[in-house]
């Protein structure tokens, strides 16, 4: 396992991201699959992979719980736990104290490794600045307490945003997590991230880094190229190998949810094997070719406050790859949705845009695919026409 340097610390460059644990479906809904997930925690300590990030919010909030369980047999010294202040949401009042005595108590520690002010943005950063709440000042005294270890923050705020950050507490923050990966580096502008923090000499934290599996589940031409390109490597690989050149990255977070994804990471992070030149070209490439897209990451933020509980991450993967090519496939699993289901339910009361980290305007892409849909071949009317062509030839044979 690669490890990388941190203030007397030596972290694996491959984290455990807790938000996409492995689920199953019950009477209730859908829960995290715990057996599944102690094989994975198993595999990953076992693997050197011992850094395991969670969030409040994280799987409706029993993330933290699963986790701290599943660690606990472990001496406590041998894993680093990772975990982060709601601040982003939306609330009436914000009581700092109060979340992280709730956090210590569902993970089951005395103390975070890592603690984060959860998503800072321009929308939150009021939140995280404002003396009413004293958030910064109360985690900075934690911090003193030895209650936490290393104080940080995630981010998806644009460049001015984070810099204005950075002028008023980069000196207080120990490390910076954001949305890193080699489409964003053109899309959201990471590089210029990537070059303010190094600026800081504030090591990152890589969330994001396949966007939610969006930069690797690609056309069959584009694993084609990579394939030319790089007959070792598959599109996952080759992804995470071009992070493995960003000057700064310390921790890669990967969102894993089956044992398959697992092993393929531990394999990738065994050494440090950065991408070559003509793969960087290639990647750039295939960038400039995703610019279109809508970059949600799955995050599912979104669909909390839904009222008509769509689901709009799968909506949006359907005009992500509608804006390819408007193919049966991609469209048939929006065509067989209740109507009350599919994107012309969309009320547009703008929920979801005030709650997505990404800032897409949801209620227009959700029109827009509405529309591309009536523009797309249909997949019961393909059907019903080759069954009429299937009786025509036997009538014609007979």
């Amino acid at each position: 396992m690669i490890l990388k340097d941190f203030r007397g610390l030596k972290l694996p460059m491959l984290g455990f991201g807790a938000m996409r644990l492995p689920v199953v479906k019950t009477d209730t809904g859908t829960e995290i699959d715990v057996t599944e997930t102690e094989k994975m925690v198993d595999l990953a300590m076992s693997s050197g992979v011992n850094y395991f990030d969670t969030a409040y919010p994280y799987h409706g909030g029993k993330s933290e719980i699963v986790i701290g369980e599943l660690l606990r047999k472990y001496p406590r010294e041998s894993y680093y736990l990772a975990d982060k202040y709601p601040g982003h949401q939306l609330r009436d009042e914000y009581r700092p104290d109060e979340v992280f005595e709730d956090q210590l108590k569902k993970c089951g520690v005395d103390y975070f490794d890592f603690y984060l002010l959860h998503n800072v943005n321009e929308k939150s950063m009021e939140v995280y600045l404002d003396p009413k709440w004293g958030i910064i000042d109360y985690f900075k005294e934690q911090k003193r307490r030895g209650r936490i270890k290393h104080l940080g923050f995630s981010t998806h705020a644009a460049v001015e945003g984070l810099e204005k950050f950075l002028r008023l507490h980069g000196a207080d923050m120990e490390f910076c997590q954001i949305q890193l990966n080699y489409l964003d580096y053109k899309l959201q502008d990471a590089r210029r991230k990537v070059e303010l923090l190094n600026e800081y000499r504030i090591p990152i934290w890589v969330m994001e880094p396949l966007r939610g599996g969006r930069i690797v589940n690609l056309p069959e031409y584009e694993i084609e190229n990579i394939r030319r390109v790089s007959s070792t490597c598959g599109a996952v690989s080759l992804a995470f190998r071009w992070l493995m050149g960003i000057p700064g990255v310390t921790v890669v977070l990967s969102g894993m949810s089956n044992m398959e994804q697992l092993r393929d990471n531990i394999s990738t992070f065994q050494r440090l094997d950065p991408t070559n030149e003509e793969e960087n070209l290639l990647l750039s490439d295939i960038a400039d070719r995703l610019m279109s897209a809508v970059p949600c990451t799955g995050c599912r933020y979104c669909t909390d406050g839904c009222p008509m509980g769509l689901d709009i991450p799968m909506l949006i993967s359907v005009y992500n790859e509608l804006k390819y090519a408007k193919t049966v496939n991609a469209a048939m699993r929006v065509e067989f949705l209740p109507d009350d289901k599919k994107p012309g339910a969309c009320i547009a009361c703008g929920k979801c845009r005030v709650s997505c980290p990404q800032n897409i305007d949801i209620p227009t892409v959700l029109y827009e695919l509405s529309e591309m849909m009536k523009e797309t071949p249909s997949w019961r009317e393909i059907c019903k026409k080759r069954s009429e062509e299937e009786r025509a030839l036997k009538g014609g044979g007979a």
